[in-house]
């Protein structure tokens, strides 16, 4: 049965994280898990990610017009991140849920420090033969315990030092894959049902919605203003997400 307070709770949070993905090109799935878990346990709010962020990572991976070259570069990356997602939802199953969440705290308070600090890498041909795979593989796992699939895939893929349009298609075909395998990985351990469904399809709009605001918002305002801003919030839900469990 569909509980009002927490249908409005999943439509806020979508519309806040469209928004930021509007603005970005990224954020939605980092953004709602930590708005959602204060009020949900991770798997419900994982369960929740998985339709609104299925559609905006649609949109995102085929709009730009570079999907077959960046396919034929980075399928061995996105190949290693499905599969290792399978195995990192194992641990849903097996470990205390309140562990998990602190580590995804964790997982935010390292990729908004890194951002904040702005730390940037560079990745040369020769090396991303084997790195590309090997942090899709740690990707995958972090995505698997925690459903955000932004590190370290996500500075991996700017260490790639892509023009800015195919960066931000190739997170959407990061975030697309990942969640289509997070997809997978909850419904193999029995982790998904009806009502969950019910409240993630109420969440594609906002999340739509989210995502044309920002992208009129991005016009008016400085990109780089709003990322300090936006990470300064995330390292502070971070922090909030990884000591709640003390």
């Amino acid at each position: 049965m569909i509980d009002y307070n927490t249908l409005m709770i999943v439509m806020l949070a979508f519309l806040v994280a469209g928004t930021a993905k509007g603005i970005t090109g990224f954020g939605i799935q980092v953004v709602a898990l930590s708005i959602l878990t204060i009020a949900l346990d991770l798997v419900t709010a994982m369960a929740v990610l998985l339709a609104p962020a299925t559609a905006t990572n649609i949109w995102q991976a085929i709009v730009g017009g570079f999907a077959r070259e960046l396919l034929a570069r980075l399928w061995p990356f996105l190949l290693a991140v499905s599969l290792a997602v399978l195995i990192g939802a194992i641990a849903l199953t097996r470990v205390d849920l309140s562990l998990l969440t602190a580590f995804l705290g964790l997982v935010m308070i390292a990729y908004a420090s890194a951002s904040l600090l702005g730390l940037h890498f560079s990745v040369g041909l020769n090396s991303e033969r084997w790195l590309g795979p090997t942090v899709g593989l740690v990707n995958g796992v972090i995505t698997g315990m925690t459903g955000s699939s932004v590190v370290p895939g996500t500075m991996y893929l700017q260490a790639l030092g892509l023009p800015r349009d195919m960066l931000v298609q190739s997170m959407g075909m990061l975030y697309l894959v990942s969640t289509l395998a997070l997809a997978v990985a909850l419904q193999a351990n029995s982790l998904l049902d009806l009502e969950l469904g019910l409240y993630s399809a109420s969440a594609i709009v906002p999340a739509l919605g989210g995502m044309l605001l920002g992208q009129k918002i991005r016009r008016q305002l400085s990109e780089t203003l709003f990322r300090k801003i936006f990470f300064i919030a995330l390292l502070l839900l971070g922090a909030y997400l990884l000591v709640r469990p003390l």
